[in-house]
């Protein structure tokens, strides 16, 4: 047996190399536990984020199988790894969404919530009575002062904001493709914006699909509601890629 297996029993125990391994167990049930790949990209006024839609069995209703939550009317969220745990940690975000307005008679800036939702993750981090949740939250929106936002939130309890990230199964692959276009992504129109996360998980996936196999929502400007796209909308883009690509 490895001398390091002694230092994974509580979260809250360092090993020798100053590794907690707990944390590293958190962060590969979130990008492997769900199989999905979610890409969260901003363009000049836009924030698109896309991902699979897997219905797990022929009876569910495939609508209510979701990685895509509202938090309020303008800010979103898509959250890949364990389904509960990103149920329990939308939950917590309207909490402290919906506090922050009561308390201060405004909507909360997407940044101030990434940070609150980074803080709370942190403190599971720090006992032993406490599991870290095993999910990655993507928070979309756009800022009245800032601008478009997304912001990306660990089970450590990091956060950091980013022009276009990924995160999932395949999340290096699609980093590297994001990174090739990140000088013109802040300058996408709407539409440039969600087809380029489109083809973005269409490349990384290594197959077409098909508009009820994926989810696509959006914010629009400041004024903008965050809405998921219709199935009609949705392959209304991938029509659109297919000429763009003859």
């Amino acid at each position: 047996m490895s001398r390091d297996s002694n230092y994974d029993h509580h979260i809250s125990i360092f090993s020798p190399q100053g590794r907690l391994y707990q944390m590293e167990y958190a962060f590969k049930a979130a990008s492997s536990a769900s199989g999905l790949t979610g890409i969260a990209l901003r363009g000049k006024d836009t924030c698109v984020v896309v991902t699979q839609r897997k219905v797990p069995d022929r009876l569910v209703v495939p609508s209510s199988v979701s990685h895509v939550f509202n938090i309020t009317s303008k800010i979103g969220c898509l959250a890949t790894g364990m389904i509960a745990d990103c149920h329990s940690a939308i939950q917590r975000a309207r909490y402290e969404a919906a506090d922050f307005e009561f308390k201060y008679g405004y909507s909360i800036p997407p940044a101030v919530l990434a940070k609150r939702m980074a803080d709370i993750a942190q403190v599971n981090t720090q006992s032993a009575s406490m599991r870290p949740l095993a999910v990655v939250m993507m928070i979309v929106g756009v800022d009245e002062e800032k601008g478009p936002q997304v912001l990306k939130v660990d089970p450590a309890g990091h956060f950091l904001p980013f022009k276009g990230t990924a995160s999932g199964a395949k999340e290096q692959e699609a980093t590297n493709f994001l990174e090739k276009r990140v000088e013109s992504i802040p300058e996408y129109s709407f539409d440039e914006t969600v087809r380029t996360a489109i083809v973005c998980l269409g490349s990384v996936l290594g197959s077409d699909f098909r508009g009820s196999e994926i989810e696509v929502a959006a914010v629009q400007g400041v004024q903008g509601k965050f809405r998921s796209l219709a199935e009609e909308e949705i392959e209304g883009h991938l029509n659109a890629i297919a000429d763009e690509n003859d």
